[in-house]
């Protein structure tokens, strides 16, 4: 993620605002070219000095507070930005408690978008490919229903389950099944790669090597999972895995491992927009980086990217321990895990070129 900067007034906004807070100009979002631009209207549509002579109008969930993107006003009818226009259903937001939820599901949604446009993945509709377009349902659970919702991919659709952007129940959530991270934003990014894994790896001459590094998917995946959710991860799994759940199945490892490579992606991408530059004071040259120099959305050597995170991480951690917060990043990166998040890197990079 980057830092942007108002093009009226030259603030430090963030990816977001909606609004400037030191001059007051409206602010929008152009997923193109990955900028935040502050706005002027004209007769209901918006323009921007930063891009010259280009009108837009908002997405059409901007009026309930769940979008800041823009859309360019020649695509006449089209009324949903680039990522709400992969929403399929969405919860009653007549009723506040939704509304909310729903903004929170969106924000996180966003900044999965953000990735996925840097890195030049294919985002089609259901409208656009039924077979394998991608949409989003974020359902609500149903007090007559036997079952909760759960969050989860099937064939290009995903489920995000509306409690889990209830902070406290996502909390229950995860100390209940014993996890050490859990996020909006973490789920987007592990039931995205599911949807990927079908379209950049099945059927594909990358799969020996998937299997090689990841194992058989061929694996039944109902009674592997049976057996992780009873047994639990095997002995040593922190040497070869990224998490414990990453061992139940290799769809999981590689979902698992494909949400790591965008969590590191993107905050290595932050930390260079602050110029974040760790050299601890003890000396230990293995805790030192320069500045970041190089856009890690672009960057084919994992490796690269991986010793600017590992230091990065370091110190993000203990940040937060120093305000009686859990580690940010509570995960160890040992050699083969790089060498999986090194395979994904590949694996992105090849559908880009």
């Amino acid at each position: 993620m980057k830092l942007f900067s108002c093009s009226h007034c030259g603030n430090t906004v963030y990816f977001d605002n909606a609004i400037c807070e030191r001059c007051g100009h409206q602010l929008g979002f152009l997923p193109g070219p990955a900028r935040l631009v502050s706005l002027v209207e004209d007769g209901g549509l918006w323009s921007s000095p930063a891009i010259a002579e280009d009108a837009f109008v908002f997405c059409a969930n901007a009026a309930h507070g769940a979008c800041n993107w823009l859309v360019p006003a020649e695509l006449d009818g089209d009324i949903y930005c680039l990522a709400c226009r992969h929403n399929e259903t969405i919860p009653d937001i007549s009723d506040p408690a939704n509304l909310g939820r729903w903004q929170t599901i969106e924000r996180a949604k966003k900044r999965l978008f953000y990735s996925l446009i840097r890195l030049d993945l294919p985002l089609h509709t259901r409208n656009e490919d039924p077979d394998h377009g991608l949409a989003f349902r974020f359902l609500a659970d149903n007090a007559d229903a036997p079952q909760r919702v759960m969050t989860g991919h099937d064939n290009g659709i995903i489920t995000i389950a509306l409690a889990e952007a209830d902070d406290a129940e996502r909390e229950y959530r995860r100390t209940s099944m014993n996890e050490p991270y859990r996020t909006l934003l973490g789920h987007f990014r592990h039931e995205i790669a599911h949807h990927f894994w079908d379209l950049l790896v099945a059927g594909r001459d990358v799969l020996p090597l998937f299997r090689t590094l990841f194992g058989d998917e061929r694996v039944d995946y109902a009674e592997a999972l049976r057996i992780y959710y009873a047994r639990g991860a095997p002995q040593g799994w922190s040497q070869t895995h990224i998490s414990a759940y990453a061992t139940a199945h290799p769809w999981e490892d590689f979902a698992e491992t494909f949400a790591h490579y965008l969590h590191i992606v993107d905050t290595v991408e932050m930390a260079a927009a602050f110029g974040i530059r760790p050299r601890p004071g003890t000396g230990d040259q293995n805790l030192a980086i320069p500045s970041v120099h190089f856009d890690p959305y672009l960057e084919t050597d994992m490796q690269r990217i991986v010793d600017n995170w590992v230091p990065l991480a370091s110190l993000l951690n203990n940040l937060n321990r120093a305000m009686g917060q859990a580690d940010a990043y509570p995960f160890i990166l040992t050699s083969g895990v790089i060498e999986k998040l090194a395979f994904i890197n590949a694996l992105v990079h090849r559908h880009r070129a």
